[in-house]
């Protein structure tokens, strides 16, 4: 898995190196940051622009890539004996999902389930994240029912997020807890919302039609704490 970016490139360079296979520079780089480089002892491979740019499918490298070991998806059953779970159903936004995956990883989220897609360019996550998804254990589930069924099963009580819900300043949240948020443009199905133990909403203090979905997260997964 190729990640480019001088934010990601450090990140991993500092807190994962053993995932690097591969370390690529385009650009000159400071002694300082060059030293960090060296005590890895593999070889840095120089590329010219043009070559870096293919490497990055014209994605703003800044000269920093790196080759890493693919990513490794998390079971849904290890993430069942957390307390705190955040689902994100049918978020497809890559830019979305990396910056719930850092919001979600700051305040406390034990673990991010993704469902109802069947792929994610878990490349361009990782950049958005800023390397949170490198911290953060994360699954994939198909099947959104399946998913609700086996948390309630495990002592789960599942909160969903949709406008019509009570306040969540003025709600008592359960200490084994699951997260549901919709589609930016959907929101959470009918069918799912009927599943939810409860639903919950950020009462606005001024008329707007809604949030952005990474945004809601974050103030959500904040007063879930």
């Amino acid at each position: 898995m190729i990640v480019f970016g001088k934010q990601i490139f450090i990140y991993i360079l500092e807190k994962y190196p053993k995932l690097i296979k591969n370390i690529y520079l385009a650009k000159e780089i400071d002694k300082k940051l060059f030293s960090k480089i060296g005590r890895l002892n593999q070889k840095i491979i120089k590329l010219d622009f043009k070559k870096a740019q293919a490497m990055s499918r014209g994605g703003n490298h800044q000269g920093f890539l790196l080759e890493i070991e693919p990513y490794e998806f998390s079971s849904f059953d290890t993430l069942k004996e957390q307390n705190f779970l955040l689902v994100l159903q049918g978020i497809t936004d890559v830019g979305n999902i990396g910056a719930i995956v850092r919001s979600a990883y700051s305040l406390g989220v034990d673990g991010i389930i993704i469902s109802g897609v069947k792929n994610i360019k878990i490349d361009a996550v990782a950049r958005s994240s800023s390397g949170a998804l490198f911290d953060m254990p994360i699954a994939m589930m198909q099947n959104e029912l399946d998913t609700i069924n086996e948390l309630k099963q495990v002592g789960f009580t599942v909160y969903g997020a949709d406008k019509s819900g009570v306040d969540i300043r003025s709600t008592n949240i359960n200490l084994k807890k699951a997260l549901f948020m919709g589609s930016e443009g959907e929101g959470l199905s009918n069918k799912l919302l009927k599943k939810m133990d409860k639903l919950l909403s950020i009462k606005m203090e001024r008329e707007f039609e809604s949030l952005n979905v990474s945004v809601a997260t974050a103030i959500l997964c904040d007063r879930m704490r």
